[in-house]
């Protein structure tokens, strides 16, 4: 009698490619999964990578920006040494104009005239005096614009003492002429180059 076989192959085939089916999706998920890990590993290291230059970066500007500011704090300290120095330099050249200017106001004082106050306001002078005429207080204001140390002598007060010789009170005011010599003026001009 010939052999039949009454068993289900095709359910048991079925099975077979069913559980290789399932076998292979299992496999391939399994790949995606390692596939997935290594793409995402190696996306982070580059944004750590790119994080720690930026940060590296952050830091460097961070420095430079606390140098730029010491920069210019030397800078404004530079300034404010440079303009001491123009200043002392403008001192030095002038000390001479003190004692010129003291000898023009004895030179330019009339006979009959004396002086009880000299106030300075930067090259403005403010004189007080005493005089025996008006007409001495006008000729010592010809003797101050006839000077080359003071100029463009205004008279403010003249106020006459009493009545007969006894003089007159007056202020007047004058301009303090400044007289640099050339080589303190090239030597001013050097020492603020420098």
């Amino acid at each position: 009698m010939p052999n039949i076989n009454l068993l289900p192959w095709r359910d048991a085939e079925r099975k077979r490619r069913r559980q290789e089916f399932l076998l292979g999706t299992v496999a391939a998920l399994a790949a995606a999964g390692l596939v997935w890990l290594i793409v995402n590993w190696q996306f982070q290291s580059a944004i750590d990578y790119q994080n720690e230059r930026n940060q590296l970066l952050r830091n460097e500007i961070a420095a430079l920006d606390k140098q730029i500011t010491e920069i210019l704090g030397l800078e404004q300290q530079k300034q404010r040494l440079i303009a001491r120095m123009e200043i002392i330099e403008q001192l030095q050249r002038s000390r001479p104009e003190v004692v010129h200017l003291f000898d023009q106001l004895v030179r330019t004082l009339p006979e009959g005239v004396y002086l009880t106050s000299v106030n300075q306001n930067n090259k403005r002078l403010q004189l007080k005096g005493v005089a025996q005429s008006s007409t001495r207080v006008s000729t010592y204001m010809r003797n101050l614009d006839s000077s080359e140390w003071l100029a463009d002598p205004a008279l403010e007060v003249v106020q006459t003492i009493g009545t007969g010789e006894a003089g007159a009170n007056f202020t007047l005011y004058a301009n303090q002429v400044s007289k640099v010599s050339p080589e303190d003026a090239a030597a001013g001009q050097g020492g603020a180059q420098k």
